[in-house]
């Protein structure tokens, strides 16, 4: 296990999933360690019920579906999928909100989405998404690269309340692929990943 994660490390982000594949062919029983661990660059799914596209993850999947954070529901539909309680739905849909603004800010586009759920041990999770295909025919402004993407995984632990302190953990994970084919600039290729975390305690606000 140790060394296929070593491996996975070194494999380019936009090569991840099929190297992904072949691990699960050939590590079955390690399976649910494989897809928990490894990051593999986002995809998008568009909610028809109000016209916007959403990422896809193992933050948002129950089965093979997957829930919009715009709707809550399920794609394609799922009668029993887990939703968060209405207190956390209510922060979720905040925190979309806010964080679309923050997006479009700091990003010039792309796409985003925060899914929360409540933990087993009495706190909750958040996952904060970014999706941005720089490339000049996808949300690139400049034109420059002939292929771009840009996904970004934040996931925030948040553990129960103790005498007005509780425990964070944050686990960020960036995947980044660029290539350019032009006069001006040359012809390269640069991909990698990168993933860090940290824990502190906090007063809670």
């Amino acid at each position: 296990m140790e060394a296929a994660m070593g491996l996975m490390r070194r494999i380019p982000p936009k090569h991840t999933e099929t190297a992904l594949s072949a691990l699960l062919s050939l590590m079955p029983n390690h399976s649910s360690d494989l897809l928990s661990q490894v990051d593999q660059p986002l995809q998008v799914l568009c909610d028809v019920d109000c016209g916007k596209e959403f990422i896809l993850c193992e933050y948002n999947r129950d089965a093979d579906s997957y829930r919009s954070p715009w709707s809550n529901k399920y794609h394609p539909p799922l009668e029993d999928g887990s939703l968060p309680s209405s207190e956390l739905r209510k922060l979720e849909i905040e925190a979309n909100d806010i964080f679309a603004i923050y997006r479009d800010q700091y990003y010039e586009g792309g796409i985003s989405s925060v899914y929360m759920w409540e933990d087993e041990n009495e706190g909750f999770v958040a996952c904060f998404l970014i999706k941005k295909d720089g490339s000049k025919t996808g949300q690139g402004r400049r034109g420059y690269l002939e292929e771009g993407a840009w996904d970004a995984i934040h996931v925030i632990e948040v553990g129960p309340e103790e005498e007005e302190d509780t425990n964070y953990r944050l686990t960020s994970t960036v995947m980044l692929t660029l290539t350019t084919n032009n006069e001006s600039s040359g012809t390269f290729s640069l991909s990698g990943s990168i993933r860090r975390q940290m824990s502190m305690r906090l007063s809670v606000c």
